[in-house]
């Protein structure tokens, strides 16, 4: 592995914990027993997620701050670059190339960050794990779930919203914004306003099956089960919307 993919291993594992414990955070800030933002409900999430996203992209800039291997795969299927680095006056000194062995170096990275971040989550509330509240709640904190359980139209759901998600990511570098991580973090609340009712909006498979992993091994309290039987459609789904994303984004731009 040479230094500069190295490099954005690194930057995706720091990233995707910055994320991770910000927005595994926000959701134990609001739904655990005895915090100071219990029952803030589900704007706070949404926002609180924004600023994680926002959060982890300056953090991960050093590898373009993909923290979703849904924007790694859809990046790869409109063949863009993985990450463009800069010098002095803006000009470019590497790009890290769309490679299948990249995108699973991008992947492993995300995973690792999301779990990192996830037991960090944990740590930071665990005395309010140590509450007593259903399993489901404290599971909520690691990772989603429907509201209405139809894996079918779950699926669905989660292609959609992560469609919207990495169009945007695919596209917007060729738009006359300067907005950067900002504008990300803000269509990351929009979905989850809009589009985050059924499933709780995963669009991210690191998101959801880094921190499941997390809740799986950790010892909370009272915490039940870490629901195998719907993991599998945070991560599927991402992945589709993700590929249909770059496959049309690339035509588009």
């Amino acid at each position: 592995m040479d230094s500069l993919i190295m490099q954005a291993f690194w930057s995706e594992i720091l990233g995707t914990a910055t994320l991770i414990l910000l927005g595994a955070g926000v959701v134990a800030n609001v739904v655990l027993p005895r915090t100071k933002g219990f029952d803030g409900g589900w704007l706070l999430v949404n926002f609180g997620w924004g600023l994680a996203v926002f959060a982890g992209v300056f953090t991960a800039y050093k590898s373009g701050a993909h923290l979703n291997p849904a924007v790694t795969i859809g990046l790869y299927a409109a063949q863009s670059p993985f990450a463009t680095l800069t010098g002095p006056e803006g000009r470019v000194t590497a790009t890290i190339e769309p490679t299948v062995s990249n995108m699973f170096v991008y992947f492993a990275a995300e995973m690792i960050g999301a779990i990192i971040g996830a037991v960090l989550a944990f740590i930071v509330y665990k005395k309010h794990f140590d509450q007593e509240a259903p399993g489901a709640t404290k599971l909520a904190v690691f990772s989603t779930g429907p509201e209405l359980r139809s894996y079918g139209w779950n699926f669905i759901t989660e292609v959609i919203a992560t469609f919207v998600l990495v169009f945007f990511v695919v596209v917007s570098g060729k738009t006359p914004s300067g907005l950067g991580p900002l504008a990300v973090a803000l269509i990351v609340v929009a979905i989850g306003a809009s589009l985050g009712g059924p499933t709780g909006y995963a669009i991210n498979p690191a998101r959801d099956l880094g921190p499941r992993i997390a809740h799986a091994f950790l010892p909370i309290k009272g915490k039940g089960s870490s629901d195998w039987a719907y993991s599998w459609v945070p991560v599927a789904g991402p992945l589709v919307g993700g590929v249909l994303a770059g496959l049309l984004g690339s035509v588009y731009s």
